[in-house]
């Protein structure tokens, strides 16, 4: 039960880190104005990304992106939900993975109930702006670390099912 709270008390920290800093974008950037950071590499910018990752459906038809990014997350956060109270016995970075997924799920849900759009803000590129990776939030990068997460255990669970050891202990653990 500890472990739950504790995932509690993270994915409520990184939601609440993710929506004041977009809030902070909103307040001091107008729209489409970026602040080099990094000359060359990295800046912050103001986007509002209609679609979802990497803008992708952001030109379509607003009745089906509306259903499409707000019933659809709805419930999926219910199913990661459940497979983070699934797995709270398992290894901790199993049921972290969950949490962070959960809590960046949430974070950019917020922004499409109340505005119609997720605020990206981390902007990534070579050499010039035009060269860059689509930008992104705080709560981007709780999923993004979240599906590193799963992909090592997807290795930990293949080698140990080709090895034939059924007891996998935690990767990320220091013993």
């Amino acid at each position: 039960m500890a472990r739950f709270w504790s995932l509690s008390l993270l994915i409520a920290f990184l939601i609440i880190a993710d929506q004041l800093s977009k809030g902070a974008i909103q307040s001091s950037l107008s729209f489409g104005e970026t602040i080099p950071v990094i000359d060359g590499f990295f800046s912050i910018a103001h986007v509002q990304n209609m679609g979802a990752a990497f803008g992708f459906m952001a030109d379509g038809p607003n009745w089906f992106r509306q259903i499409f990014f707000l019933a659809v997350p709805v419930l999926v956060c219910g199913w990661i939900f459940y497979l983070l109270i699934k797995t709270l016995k398992e290894a901790f970075y199993i049921s972290l993975a969950y949490a962070l997924i959960l809590a960046g799920a949430i974070g950019n849900l917020i922004d499409r109930f109340s505005l119609g759009y997720v605020v990206d803000f981390f902007l990534f590129y070579w050499k010039e702006e035009a060269n860059h990776f689509p930008a992104f939030n705080v709560a981007d990068s709780c999923i993004s670390i979240a599906a590193i997460l799963l992909i090592i255990d997807f290795g930990v669970q293949f080698k140990s099912k080709r090895s034939g050891d059924r007891n996998v202990s935690d990767p990320l653990s220091k013993s």
